[in-house]
């Protein structure tokens, strides 16, 4: 989702939160990149928000400038033209890449998901035509898994149809909704039933859609709380050649479980970064704004305002970062990104809010990121699953009775 966007006369103000196992060398790439983000992206948000060629040429822009400071792709892997950071370092370099929404796009990091799933289960022709491509930035990827009117907590509800064509292909029809970025997409994969019935568990598979393919459409840009970057799309018999199954056939949900869990500690990671970037902006509020015998900063009510958001950091940061620990060792992480997810979601919001009540009515109006960030914050909370959804599931797993 578009929308963290710095005006004229921002001021973004560092604040360290204390994370004392980030290594030396990790420490360094991560303040390069907070740095690049502050210096060079926040100030192209506003060109970057509005999307069209100005958008394109600004996002080129960056991207040449990130190569050059050997910033580009930091997290993907060496095979792949990356720069093969484990998850569990690049986890504090996220948090800096995620204080802009256009952060991960001007490093190169976007494309992680897509390339490792490719990498890990496409064909040899998806991996030839693509992989390299999208780990460059030319091309730009989506992911297509809810639909109107099926709960997207629930995929065995899909209706979107993929039959094969008899020549080793596909042709698929559905519509789908609520895909990030499938607006200005060049490749979507797209969640499909190919073999059973809803609600059967079985049968449902990946499949790999060019967006210039005949019969792909984009319906129409949903905007979320007034923001861009989300859209409806409709698939009405698009023919794929083969090699276009994602994985095996029937198994879509076993990629798709990977998948999400990377997904969503990538997004609690940008989430923290953005929280703090609100943090900073309150902070230089109360610390600035002048008052009748003082400065905002010295009401006890700021004060409080200031310290509840430096706990919901504080507090949150471990869990995010347990859950990537977890991850990058290949270990279960379900409890731990459940977690995560929540306290990330819950935090942006409320450290965003927090800052928009020091601010008063500036803080709603277009001069500051903070009614974007709030935005954002509300939206994550249903974003990768409702906090409803992982606060059950998070409870069930702790509650198994122990196996013996």
């Amino acid at each position: 989702m578009r929308g963290s966007s710095r005006r004229a006369g921002e001021e973004v103000t560092e604040v360290t939160f204390g994370d004392p196992q980030c290594p030396a060398d990790i420490r360094e790439v991560r303040d390069r990149v907070a740095e690049f983000v502050r210096d060079r992206v926040l100030p192209c948000e506003p060109v970057l928000d509005g999307g069209g060629p100005d958008a394109a040429a600004a996002l080129a822009r960056l991207r040449r400038e990130a190569r050059r400071e050997g910033l580009w792709a930091l997290p993907l892997p060496t095979e792949l033209g990356g720069q093969g950071m484990p998850l569990k370092a690049y986890a504090h370099v996220a948090e800096a890449e995620g204080e802009s929404d256009h952060g991960p796009a001007a490093l190169g990091s976007h494309a992680l998901l897509d390339a490792l799933m490719l990498w890990r289960h496409g064909s040899p022709e998806v991996r030839e035509r693509y992989l390299a491509p999208l780990v460059s930035g030319e091309l730009m990827a989506s992911y297509a898994m809810t639909e109107p009117d099926v709960p997207g907590t629930d995929p065995f509800l899909t209706r979107t149809r993929a039959v094969p064509d008899g020549a080793g292909g596909w042709r698929v029809t559905g519509r789908k909704w609520f895909a990030s970025g499938a607006g200005g997409a060049d490749l979507v994969t797209v969640l499909a039933r190919t073999d059973g019935e809803a609600p059967d568990r079985e049968g449902l598979s990946l499949l790999l859609v060019p967006a210039a393919a005949a019969g792909f459409r984009v319906v129409r840009e949903l905007p979320v709380l007034g923001a861009a970057g989300q859209a409806e799309i409709a698939l009405d018999g698009v023919r794929l050649p083969p090699g276009h199954l994602i994985g095996e056939r029937g198994r879509a949900l076993a990629v798709a479980a990977e998948r999400l869990q990377l997904g969503r500690t990538l997004r609690c990671l940008r989430w923290l970064g953005q929280a703090r970037r609100a943090f900073g902006l309150m902070r230089e509020r109360a610390a600035t704004r002048a008052r009748s015998g003082g400065v905002l900063g010295d009401l006890q009510l700021v004060q409080r305002h200031v310290f509840e958001s430096l706990l919901a950091l504080r507090t949150t940061r471990p869990l995010v970062h347990e859950a990537a620990t977890r991850l990058g060792a290949g270990l279960d992480a379900h409890i731990e990104v459940g977690l995560a997810k929540v306290a990330a979601a819950r935090t942006l919001e409320q450290v965003a809010d927090a800052a928009i009540q020091v601010h008063g009515a500036a803080g709603l109006g277009p001069d500051t990121a903070l009614p974007a960030l709030f935005r954002t914050g509300r939206a994550a909370r249903l974003l990768d699953g409702p906090d409803e959804l992982h606060i059950v599931s998070v409870a069930r797993r702790v509650l198994r009775p122990a196996r013996t």
